[in-house]
Protein backbone atom coordinates (compact mmCIF):
# COMPACT_ATOMS: atom_id res chain seq x y z
CA UNK A 1 0.00 0.00 0.00
CA UNK A 2 3.01 2.64 0.97
CA UNK A 3 4.36 1.99 -2.95
CA UNK A 4 0.66 2.84 -4.83
CA UNK A 5 0.46 5.75 -2.26
CA UNK A 6 4.37 6.89 -3.04
CA UNK A 7 3.74 6.51 -7.06
CA UNK A 8 1.07 8.41 -6.99
CA UNK A 9 2.49 11.19 -5.19
CA UNK A 10 5.05 10.96 -7.89
CA UNK A 11 2.72 11.08 -10.63
CA UNK A 12 1.19 14.43 -9.11
CA UNK A 13 4.63 16.04 -8.44
CA UNK A 14 5.31 15.02 -11.86
CA UNK A 15 1.91 16.40 -13.38
CA UNK A 16 2.98 19.54 -11.11
CA UNK A 17 6.06 20.28 -12.68
CA UNK A 18 4.91 19.57 -16.26
CA UNK A 19 2.33 22.33 -15.80
CA UNK A 20 5.08 24.37 -14.11
CA UNK A 21 6.91 24.37 -17.51
CA UNK A 22 3.45 24.65 -19.85
CA UNK A 23 3.09 28.37 -17.57
CA UNK A 24 7.11 29.50 -18.46
CA UNK A 25 6.93 27.85 -22.16
CA UNK A 26 3.10 29.36 -22.75
CA UNK A 27 4.90 33.29 -20.86
CA UNK A 28 7.68 32.93 -23.30
CA UNK A 29 5.87 31.83 -26.17
CA UNK A 30 3.45 35.01 -26.05
CA UNK A 31 6.41 37.59 -25.70
CA UNK A 32 7.46 36.17 -28.61
CA UNK A 33 4.06 36.93 -30.65
CA UNK A 34 3.54 40.03 -28.97
CA UNK A 35 7.58 41.24 -30.42
CA UNK A 36 6.45 39.40 -33.40
CA UNK A 37 9.32 37.60 -33.44
CA UNK A 38 6.91 34.45 -34.17
CA UNK A 39 3.57 34.74 -35.87
CA UNK A 40 0.46 32.84 -34.83
CA UNK A 41 -0.24 32.60 -38.88
CA UNK A 42 1.93 29.56 -38.84
CA UNK A 43 0.12 26.13 -38.22
CA UNK A 44 2.83 25.13 -35.99
CA UNK A 45 3.02 27.69 -33.51
CA UNK A 46 -0.98 28.38 -33.55
CA UNK A 47 -1.25 24.86 -32.37
CA UNK A 48 1.70 24.70 -30.04
CA UNK A 49 -0.27 28.14 -28.70
CA UNK A 50 -3.74 26.62 -28.28
CA UNK A 51 -2.12 23.46 -26.84
CA UNK A 52 -0.82 25.07 -24.05
CA UNK A 53 -3.67 28.02 -23.77
CA UNK A 54 -6.05 24.69 -23.21
CA UNK A 55 -3.38 23.59 -20.58
CA UNK A 56 -2.54 26.57 -18.58
CA UNK A 57 -5.98 28.43 -18.14
CA UNK A 58 -7.70 26.79 -15.91
CA UNK A 59 -5.14 27.27 -13.72
CA UNK A 60 -4.44 30.80 -14.80
CA UNK A 61 -8.19 32.29 -14.80
CA UNK A 62 -8.47 32.33 -11.63
CA UNK A 63 -5.45 34.37 -10.64
CA UNK A 64 -5.67 36.89 -13.49
CA UNK A 65 -8.91 37.59 -11.58
CA UNK A 66 -7.80 38.61 -8.85
CA UNK A 67 -4.10 40.24 -10.06
CA UNK A 68 -4.40 43.22 -12.75
CA UNK A 69 -2.06 43.60 -15.22
CA UNK A 70 0.57 46.03 -13.96
CA UNK A 71 1.62 48.00 -16.73
CA UNK A 72 0.76 45.52 -19.40
CA UNK A 73 2.87 42.73 -18.08
CA UNK A 74 1.06 39.81 -16.13
CA UNK A 75 2.53 39.03 -12.93
CA UNK A 76 -0.20 35.52 -12.32
CA UNK A 77 2.29 33.03 -13.98
CA UNK A 78 4.76 33.94 -11.27
CA UNK A 79 2.16 33.58 -8.47
CA UNK A 80 0.70 30.93 -10.24
CA UNK A 81 4.43 28.85 -10.23
CA UNK A 82 4.70 30.04 -6.36
CA UNK A 83 1.56 28.49 -5.45
CA UNK A 84 2.63 25.22 -7.10
CA UNK A 85 6.22 25.02 -5.83
CA UNK A 86 4.71 25.70 -2.35
CA UNK A 87 2.44 22.62 -3.03
CA UNK A 88 5.39 20.72 -4.03
CA UNK A 89 7.43 21.28 -1.69
CA UNK A 90 5.45 21.19 1.63
CA UNK A 91 1.84 20.00 0.95
CA UNK A 92 2.61 17.06 -0.87
CA UNK A 93 5.06 15.67 1.33
CA UNK A 94 2.97 16.15 4.25
CA UNK A 95 0.18 14.55 3.08
CA UNK A 96 1.93 11.74 1.71
CA UNK A 97 4.07 11.19 5.20
CA UNK A 98 0.12 11.27 6.85
CA UNK A 99 -1.28 8.74 4.65
CA UNK A 100 1.64 6.39 4.52
CA UNK A 101 1.30 6.50 8.33
CA UNK A 102 -2.29 6.13 8.29
CA UNK A 103 -1.97 3.25 5.83
CA UNK A 104 0.91 1.42 8.33
CA UNK A 105 -1.15 2.19 11.22
CA UNK A 106 1.01 3.95 13.39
Amino acid sequence: MVAIIQFVFFIISSLLSLLVWAIIISAILSWLVAFDVINLRNRFVYSVSRFLDAVTAPVMRPFQRIIPPLGGVDLSPIVVILVITGVQRYLLPALEGFLIRLAAGV
